[in-house]
């Protein structure tokens, strides 16, 4: 077998986390008390999931279920398999269908009702399990079209209720499990002419067709034929596919400054050998084919050992979702001057435009869309800040747009666009811009509850130019140990460099010389995602991904720091009684990617 002589160099080799593939959920789909369309028995019914497209917003059918015979209270076998974005309104629509047919053309059937929702609505409903009527609307849509059509033609009762349907979430496994481990080696093949070997190991796994995709490398160890590595941590996935009996091949090499490591020799295992831990089974011979080819007594060119192997099961976003964190969102308004004076006048950022949303509210429209469906009560604190109040005209910078200073929350995100609406017919622009106070305020309330029910985002919607600096940096250095992120979206045409800096992507925020514990800020110009004319967002939901992308791995890595959990989540309910089996036999689940 062939080596590589001129390796990359060690700095090159990037991790594998941007090749694993987005969280998967399963959804199942049962029915209660479905139309019954047929004079002598039951309907057969069937159920189709459409997702509709980001941009063009078109209905697209993403599979369908078995038919069922003969039931009103179908509990479907075959699972429609999705990728899952948090950031994303990931749109999806369900038709029943009662199946007279073999035909696979819909529109020789009769027609059920539909339900509509969001998958985020799905996976934050309690237990990641929704219940929603089914309707026969005015309009069905076309299901090659996506265009509507009238729902009589098959016929139904325009609006008519005709039963529920039940949709269930779960998380795939997709082996989230992380391998830790340790190797030492004894008497490696001296390579360098002057000194003892460096060496390192790298790491493959085998793919089908007798390829091996490298997966870990090692630190090198300098001057050394005994080294003992660093443990390291790996996915499963990445290190064997979730496949415990494929080879992994692990080569060992001599570090060379000139990039030509010198190959030393390799070994094979698998994950099951592995998972065996420090044991007899676990010390491998380093052996070089063409060492061995060439000289009869030759044995090895040393041996590596397995000095230590843990696995722990990763939790992430949606397993702490399920165990019932709630996620509390508010929003902060930038209420300065800068933002072009009268909300009257169409030059402000806040012109109140009888035929369209200005820049705020569609920013706010855009992300509370998603996340409110992460938050049970649907109740969201919304605060102002840069503005003179009445009746005397003083300064706050963080006051409630409701009015209402003992409890601040709006119904719902059509309750702080109104709130926000009264505030600016009552409010007068002013500043300047300080950001710490409604920081603070929010890192008042996730101080409160750090056991893990509990998460706070802050939304601050701001036309940009910041006065506390670093009050503001010293408030998000404190919240940062808290579970809190924040998000800023800046509107208008000012320069962001300050939001830039808060936002800790590429350093890391400090205050007084302390480093945030982690990065807690996101931060979007707004100016990115509409037309020439400002007035128009190309993509809300190209917006609502950017801004909220960061939140799932904020959430986890608090969880992770503080050594919290997450519960199991509530139970099933009880089973209904059993069905008639399926017509057709379950195929494999339907993957794709929305």
């Amino acid at each position: 077998m062939e080596h590589p002589e001129d390796m990359a160099s060690l700095g090159e080799f990037d991790s594998l986390a941007g090749s694993i593939p987005a969280t998967k959920v399963e959804i199942t789909v049962s029915c209660r008390n479905l139309l019954d369309k047929d004079m002598f028995s039951k309907s057969d019914p069937l159920c189709v999931m459409y997702t509709q497209g980001m941009e063009n917003k078109q209905w697209r059918e993403f599979g369908r279920t078995e038919v069922i015979d003969n039931t009103l209270n179908p509990d479907f076998v075959r699972k429609f398999i999705v990728d899952y974005f948090f950031e994303e309104k990931q749109n999806l629509r369900f038709d029943l269908y009662d199946v007279d047919s073999k035909s696979p053309d819909l529109s020789k059937h009769d027609f059920l009702g539909q339900a509509f929702c969001t998958l985020g609505e799905i996976v934050g409903s309690p237990g990641s399990r929704l219940e929603k009527s089914l309707t026969i609307g005015a309009f069905s849509l076309n299901s090659r079209t996506g265009k509507p059509m009238p729902a009589v033609s098959n016929g139904g009762v325009p609006g008519k209720k005709c039963g529920t349907i039940i949709l269930s979430a779960e998380e795939l496994s997709n082996c989230r499990d992380v391998a830790t481990m340790q190797f030492c080696a004894n008497k490696l093949d001296k390579k360098d002419f002057f000194g003892k070997s460096d060496p390192f190991l790298v790491f493959y796994r085998s793919n089908e067709d007798g390829t091996f995709t490298i997966c870990h490398k090692t630190e090198v160890m300098k001057n050394t034929l005994n080294p003992v590595w660093q443990t390291f941590s790996i996915p499963v996935r990445a290190l064997c596919n979730g496949d415990y009996d494929r080879t992994i091949k692990v080569e060992v090499y001599d570090w060379d400054r000139d990039g030509s490591h010198d190959f030393i020799g390799e070994f094979t295992t698998s994950y099951r050998e592995l998972a065996r831990g420090q044991s007899q089974f676990n010390i491998y011979e380093v052996v070089n084919p063409k060492k061995k080819m060439k000289k009869k007594k030759y044995v090895n060119s040393g041996t590596v050992t397995l000095l230590s192997f843990a696995v722990e099961s990763e939790c992430t976003f949606l397993d702490y979702i399920k165990g019932g964190t709630q996620i509390n969102f508010t929003v902060a308004i930038d209420f300065t001057a800068s933002n072009g004076g009268n909300p009257s006048q169409s030059t402000s950022l806040h012109y109140m435009s009888p035929y369209q949303l200005n820049a705020y509210a569609l920013a706010l429209t855009a992300v509370g869309e998603i996340i409110q469906h992460y938050d049970s009560d649907k109740m969201f604190p919304a605060l102002g800040f840069g503005a003179k109040l009445p009746p005397d005209g003083r300064v706050s910078h963080e006051f409630p747009l409701n009015g209402n200073q003992e409890n601040p929350s709006c119904c719902g995100i059509d309750g702080i666009l109104e709130a926000y609406h009264r505030s600016l017919r009552t409010v007068q622009l002013y500043g300047p811009t300080n950001f710490a106070p409604v920081v603070t305020h929010v890192a008042r309330n996730a101080a409160a509850v750090q056991d893990g029910s509990q998460y706070s985002v802050l939304l601050i919607i701001t036309d940009g130019v910041i006065s506390d600096m670093a009050q503001t940096k010293e408030a998000i250095v404190n919240a940062a140990k808290l579970p809190m992120s924040i998000i800023i979206i800046g509107v208008g045409q000012a320069e962001f460099d300050a939001m830039v800096e808060l936002d800790g992507d590429d350093v890391r925020i400090s205050s007084r010389g302390k480093l945030a514990e982690r990065d807690i800020v996101q931060f979007v110009p707004f100016r990115d995602y509409v037309d020439r004319t400002g007035n128009h967002v190309l993509s809300m939901a190209r917006l609502a991904r950017d801004v909220l992308a960061e939140i799932p791995d904020q959430l986890v890595s608090y969880m992770k720091a503080q050594g919290i959990r997450p519960h199991p989540p509530p139970g099933p309910p009880a089973h209904s009684p059993p069905q008639s089996p399926a017509r057709t036999p379950p195929a494999s689940p339907l993957h794709t990617h929305i």
